[in-house]
């Protein structure tokens, strides 16, 4: 179906790396007055269309490619995430069969005192379901890729298991390694033979196994990707009380229609946007905007679905339900930003692009060669076969699982979550780093921070008796009072005759005193105007982005109490390290830019953009993009997810919401931005590994390509050079155990 905008997105399936991804794209963008974008992470199309095309043309040129296409489905619709994903589900079933047979298979070749009567015949049993059904993903690709004249990972692994089964197969056979008490003897001796003894069963199924071993792995971190819309999807209130005839009635959200009233009770989320019609309350709009502090509304005032009302009753008219919402808007957000994000290639891959084509031509060449010299059909063929068989290696397959596996576990002992091989590949290119203020380098967390009293007023008693009419309130602001004057006497005195004043303040009786705390304007409406002392200390607090709350009894004003979000203990400690790895801090909040300027001068960042909302916070990492920055964004919130999801690395802090963790790339579980620099280095080392693991992993088997070429190679070579790669890619990973 085709929207207003002339943009129609389809669902790709059968992609297997992110070559494929490319491959589909090119061939949408052929199309007259289509431009096409592929993204191999989330599986899907975003056709942007000057003409009317159908879109059964858009899916019969994917299928045409090799790949399938549909429309997603509508959200009501959709699948349940939390069930297993069938794709998923399968390849799990080839990995865990296909390592279970393989495992067998390799030991017995690799250790002559395992080789049994009649070894290699239970070889071939064990290899031939690793190879078909296990490697069959590998097979289906290979077959594309060759249809298109290109080559991956995929066509290096197919071609080479399928080279090392085949030729094995024609030497029980047709040769003499079927013969009952064949061994292969432990020589590494480099001589001349003609094949008929030689079996390649390990290298067939160890490297069907290892390599399917590391394509689950990817997978199953790929697919996080839609989890960040589920997590959005999670967040609005599931039913609502509705107002029918002046009786309220339970119902889903989903029956809400556009004119409703409904009611809201404290503590309870609001169902879908509206306008408020009777009561007033503090609301909860940090997940929307990242302010700290709540929102006081009133009849008249317009509230968002997902926020949360922290104070009284109220009645709202809906104004937009479904995908109106500023919620749904917010998820379109981040499922654009996911769409558009660019896929990384594996380095795998190309790798595999270069070195595929050069080994078929060696083989090609070796064929030739002894062909032309009249060394025989056999020993040519032998040779040729043997140079495939050594170019497919073992380590290839466990080059960027292993080192995910002991990098991972590392970070996660440090408290860092990698969501994938594609999240290293960006850290290398980092330059510059956004920073969330609520939450991230700041607490989160209203806290009293000052107590500013009248000349003769006593600061204990301005507190004591500020906490308690303050513990009889729900606010936020009121909580943070409360809790520190808890802290600081640890009983507090009770009140009498309490009264919410909404939006404004509260007043109560302590100690026999009549007590009035809010706003400076409320006292002076009851008069008790502040001091000129006190009016330039509350102008001092303000304009650092605090807030300030006034308290008097007894006909006059007797202090201030200065309320804000704490700057945490360890971040300007982590924007020093930042910038020691190269990187630009910036701060992005949607708090007000007196309060950005203040945390910012105090951690050392220089550039800050405040008051930004969930759509502007994106842009901002677009425009810092488009100017050619690598752009980092950490964050906390609901309003950080579209920017996490939009940047080329999203960092969330653990201790912020799902929605943000499910649309970044690392999570940092302890909430510390010091962890932020402790990950981006853990990412860079363990990028810097996979590298070295891939190149060992081709260098040990490049190096016996000649001896395959040649003739002198034997089955123990080629198990020693699978070995040898295998074990020092293993041992390489694991140095990142030592991580600091």
């Amino acid at each position: 179906m085709k929207t207003e905008t002339n943009i129609i997105q389809l669902d790709i399936g059968g992609m297997t790396c992110s070559s494929c991804a490319a491959r589909v794209e090119k061939k949408l963008n052929k199309l007259d007055g289509v431009t096409a974008s592929v993204n191999y992470a989330t599986e899907r199309a975003v056709v942007t269309l000057d003409t009317d095309v159908p879109t059964e043309t858009l899916i019969g040129v994917v299928e045409k490619t090799g790949y399938t296409a549909s429309l997603p489905a509508p959200p009501a619709q959709s699948k349940d995430e939390d069930a297993p994903d069938p794709a998923l589900s399968v390849l799990a079933g080839r990995v865990f069969m296909s390592l279970a047979l393989a495992i067998p298979v390799v030991a017995i070749a690799m250790v002559p005192a395992f080789q049994f009567p009649g070894w290699q015949w239970t070889s071939l049993v064990l290899t031939l379901p690793v190879v078909i059904y296990g490697g069959w993903p590998f097979h289906a690709a290979a077959w594309t890729n060759l249809r298109h004249g290109a080559a991956t990972m995929d066509t290096l692994v197919s071609i080479g298991t399928l080279a090392a089964t085949a030729w094995s197969l024609w030497a029980m056979f047709f040769g003499k390694a079927g013969m009952i008490g064949m061994t292969h003897a432990f020589s590494f001796a480099i001589e001349r033979g003609d094949g008929s003894m030689n079996v390649y069963f390990e290298a067939a199924a160890g490297v069907t196994a290892f390599v399917l071993l590391g394509r689950y792995l990817e997978h199953r971190a790929k697919h996080r990707a839609t989890s960040a819309l589920r997590a959005l999807a999670d967040m609005g209130a599931k039913d609502v009380a509705v107002l029918r005839d002046g009786v309220e009635v339970r119902v889903p959200v989903a029956d809400l229609a556009v004119g409703d009233l409904f009611v809201v009770r404290p503590g309870e989320k609001i169902a879908t946007d509206g306008v408020v019609t009777a009561g007033h309350s503090a609301v909860d709009e940090s997940m929307l905007t990242g302010e700290s502090v709540p929102v006081e509304v009133t009849v008249g005032d317009t509230v968002a679905g997902a926020t949360i009302n922290s104070g009284g009753r109220l009645t709202i008219r809906a104004t937009a339900v479904g995908r109106d919402t500023q919620l749904a808007q917010m998820a379109k957000l981040v499922e654009d930003a996911q769409t558009g994000k660019a896929a990384v290639q594996r380095l795998a891959d190309k790798i595999s692009g270069i070195f595929v084509p050069i080994v078929i031509l060696i083989a090609l060449g070796t064929l030739g060669v002894w062909l032309a010299t009249g060394s025989g059909l056999t020993a040519a063929f032998t040779a040729a076969v043997a140079v495939l068989i050594i170019a497919c290696p073992c380590a290839l397959g466990l080059a960027t699982p292993t080192a995910l596996m002991v990098g991972t576990g590392r970070g996660a002992q440090l408290g860092i979550l990698v969501g994938g091989p594609e999240v290293l590949e960006q850290t290398r290119a980092i330059d510059t780093i956004v920073l969330d203020k609520t939450g991230t380098v700041t607490t989160g967390k209203m806290a009293l921070t000052e107590v500013i009293t009248a000349d003769d007023a006593d600061e204990a008693e301005v507190l004591a008796k500020a906490g308690a009419v303050e513990a009889a309130s729900e606010h936020p602001i009121a909580a943070a009072i409360a809790a520190s004057a808890t802290e600081r006497f640890g009983s507090l005195a009770d009140v009498d005759a309490f009264d919410n004043i909404p939006g404004r303040g509260a007043t109560g009786t302590v100690d026999g005193l009549d007590v009035l705390i809010g706003r400076a304007s409320l006292l002076a409406e009851r008069g008790m105007p502040l001091p000129d002392r006190l009016t330039e200390r509350q102008a001092e607090a303000e304009a650092r982005g605090n807030t300030v709350v006034a308290i008097g009894w007894n006909g006059r004003a007797q202090g201030l109490l200065v309320v804000s979000d704490q700057i945490k203990p360890t971040s300007r400690q982590a924007v020093a390290r930042l910038r020691e790895l190269g990187l630009t801090p910036i701060l992005l909040t949607g708090d007000n830019t007196a309060a950005a300027r203040t945390v910012a001068r105090e951690v050392g960042i220089d550039t800050v953009h405040a008051e930004v909302l969930p759509k502007d916070k994106v842009d901002v990492v677009s425009a810092l993009q488009a100017e050619g920055k690598v752009v980092a964004m950490v964050g906390d919130g609901v309003n950080d997810a579209a920017a996490l999801a939009k940047s080329d690395l999203g960092i969330a802090m653990g201790t912020g919401t799902d929605v943000a963790m499910a649309a970044s790339d690392l999570t940092l579980v302890r909430g510390d931005l010091l962890v932020a620099a402790d990950a981006i280095r853990l990412s860079r080392s363990t990028l810097r590994v996979i590298k070295g693991n891939l190149f060992w992993a081709f260098a040990y088997n490049v190096a016996a390509i000649p001896l395959a070429a040649l003739g002198l190679l034997n089955p123990m070579i080629a198990g020693a050079a699978m070995a040898f790669s295998s074990v020092f890619v293993v041992g390489n990973s694991l140095r990142l155990r030592r991580f600091r």
